[in-house]
């Protein structure tokens, strides 16, 4: 059995098959409302589940005492009558109840997107990147009832790159990941798949990206921002505020201290770059978005309203709770 939503998830679905494996169900996350129009968009797990011609369901909860036990009853008793050796989870968007991590005859395996017990959580690869770690990686996971505690089975280091966004981090963990849940499934296959209790020493956790977080403070270091920008690129994006506008910041650099300068000043404009002071350090803008437009260099994003030199910066207003 596979339970997944997202591409990171696919591409593992589409390794197992791909290795030779029976899968006899597929789990994924109903439908979305997606785009401008606000179409139903299947998941990347369904489309490549259907693509395989693969039996799959899309219930909306899993509890069977919650609002909806119909639907998760439905999933449960599916789920028994193929008796399934192991359930591989990848980025399912569900927590899965103590009567299905239970059900598998081998359990569960989890690909996590961290060396655990680095960063356990739903946002591993952005909280990665914004903390500035140098590696992290892929760990499989035998899944326990706790927020990834369970014992470790295999686990892949990667460098973080210094340009590293979530978008093209997340890509490259997305391969492991498929290599590595392939490797784990012949290992059991060989019963000689290893559990490795996690260390109770470095935990930490992963919280939800919030799109109220995309807002930047001047006052933070330059570094601490610029990380920042590429964790949540492409969501929810760095934000700040010009004039009335608020402008998405994709890329910057880091650039030396400005004496006097104060956060959010501009201290560098024509005919270079613009940089924009901080707590610690400044921050040269090289890509920005402005509403309704496309990423361009932040030069050409503001050919026609070029902030002057000392303009003052705000943070974006931030966004409401999620």
């Amino acid at each position: 059995m596979f339970a997944g939503t997202p591409p990171f998830a696919a591409a593992a679905l589409q390794a197992i098959v791909g290795a030779g494996h029976e899968i006899q169900l597929v789990l994924t996350q109903p439908d979305r409302p997606a785009g401008r129009g606000l179409q139903l968009q299947a998941s990347a797990v369904k489309q490549a589940a259907r693509s395989h011609g693969l039996a799959l369901l899309q219930p909306p909860g899993l509890r069977l005492d919650g609002r909806h036990g119909e639907a998760a009853a439905q999933a449960r008793d599916a789920l028994r009558a193929i008796a399934p050796d192991v359930a591989v989870v990848a980025a399912y968007g569900l927590i899965l109840p103590t009567w299905l991590l239970d059900l598998p005859r081998h359990g569960c395996l989890n690909i996590h997107a961290s060396l655990l017990p680095r960063w356990r959580g739903a946002a591993p690869i952005q909280r990665a990147i914004e903390a500035g770690d140098p590696i992290t990686g892929i760990t499989i996971m035998q899944m326990d009832p706790g927020l990834d505690t369970g014992d470790i089975c295999l686990a892949r280091t990667e460098p973080i790159a210094a340009d590293d966004t979530s978008s093209s981090l997340h890509d490259r963990l997305a391969g492991i990941g498929a290599d590595l849940i392939v490797e784990a499934l012949e290992r059991l296959a060989q019963n000689r798949l290893a559990h490795v209790v996690q260390p109770t020493e470095g935990v930490t956790y992963a919280h939800k990206i919030h799109k109220r977080e995309a807002a930047i403070d001047w006052r933070d270091a330059a570094a601490a921002i610029e990380r920042r920008m590429r964790a949540f690129d492409p969501f929810p994006g760095a934000t700040l505020r010009l004039g009335e506008r608020t402008i998405k910041a994709w890329r910057g650099a880091v650039r030396p201290h400005v004496p006097g300068a104060q956060p959010g000043q501009i201290v560098s404009t024509s005919p270079g770059p613009i940089t924009v002071a901080c707590g610690d350090g400044c921050l040269e803008l090289i890509e920005l978005q402005l509403p309704g437009g496309r990423r361009l260099p932040a030069r050409q994003c503001l050919a026609h309203e070029a902030p002057a030199l000392g303009t003052r910066l705000d943070a974006a207003t931030p966004a409401p709770p999620d």
